[in-house]
């Protein structure tokens, strides 16, 4: 049966089907009786793993069946070197695979598999347990060139930020790359790179206050008790004005949770935090979410008025 032949993702490739007697009716078959699903040419995926999967998985998949398509002439790269890294999936088009070609010129794009050329050097790839993948000084910048300005500035920031790589280092791989196709805007996403984000949001609110000329704040700024023990941190700080601002995002939430932790402890917790750093500053606090990101003129307002009234 073809659900033997599935490896441990739930994937089966046509060639592995036909070298063990099965042909295309049988594939075709398994299709329609809703045990496969056709992910690409060649590629397929048990349905209830694909049915299960979020965009992003799904685009794991994808790329871990093309992968083992392709021998070591490819690296996995740009978005799909990203998502396989872990990096933001904000903003990213993972409708196809990326690959970058080792040895073949010239750039074409296929079923779901989109294939780049440029200039590889060692220190340009690694390996993982499926073959090459660009690294990521590399992934973060031809990431950056295929997304918008906002979408680039957040996913160079998680590479800084994670310790991926380092400003100083995207910049010396970019003076490679200035004459590469698609590399004209970049110098524009790299000046707006700070790598203090701890979320795709906390990028994005940072961008909407320069867009909308909301004086620059402190990223990350520690607020301490009178004894100089560190009370808490919040992601943006204007001292001059009493005011602080905070990002609440889903992903925050997840991260500082404890175990054993229920979300309504988890707010709790959040809100005696809040209370007690306005206590130990007199700052007025505020939180803006993603919708607020929505509305950029209005959350400049926000922001202003209570720096205004605190000041």
């Amino acid at each position: 049966m073809l659900e033997y032949l599935v490896d441990a993702q739930g994937i089966l490739l046509r060639r592995d089907a036909l070298a063990v007697g099965f042909d295309d009716n049988a594939l075709r078959r398994a299709v329609r009786a809703g045990m496969l699903v056709r992910i690409r040419q060649g590629c397929y995926v048990l349905r209830e793993r694909w049915e299960q999967a979020d965009r992003v998985e799904r685009h794991r998949l994808l790329l871990d069946a093309v992968r083992q398509l392709y021998d070591d002439t490819v690296a996995a790269s740009h978005i799909s070197a990203c998502i396989e890294q872990g990096g933001p999936n904000w903003g990213l088009d993972l409708s196809a695979v990326h690959l970058t070609s080792l040895r073949a010129k010239g750039e074409r794009s296929g079923a779901r598999v989109i294939h780049h050329r440029g200039e590889v050097l060692v220190d340009d790839i690694s390996r993982d347990e499926r073959g090459w993948i660009t690294a990521p000084t590399r992934t973060a910048l031809d990431t950056a060139t295929l997304i918008s300005q906002e979408a680039g500035v957040a996913v160079l920031d998680w590479y800084v930020q994670a310790g991926h790589t380092s400003i100083d280092q995207l910049y010396a791989l970019f003076s490679r790359m200035r004459t590469w196709p698609d590399t004209l805007g970049l110098h524009r996403v790299l000046v707006l790179v700070d790598g203090k984000a701890e979320s795709v949001g906390e990028t994005r609110a940072r961008l909407l206050m320069r867009a909308q000329s909301v004086p620059a704040p402190i990223a990350q700024f520690e607020i301490r008790h009178p004894s100089g023990r560190v009370a808490g941190r919040v992601d943006f700080a204007w001292p001059a004005y009493r005011a602080m601002v905070e990002f609440d995002g889903a992903v925050k939430y997840h991260r500082y949770r404890r175990p054993g932790e229920t979300i309504e402890d988890m707010v709790i917790r959040e809100k005696q935090r809040e209370d007690l750093l306005r206590e130990l500053t007199g700052w007025t606090m505020v939180r803006i979410t993603w919708a607020d990101l929505a509305r950029p003129t209005e959350t400049a307002a926000r922001i202003l008025r209570a720096m205004r009234l605190a000041a």
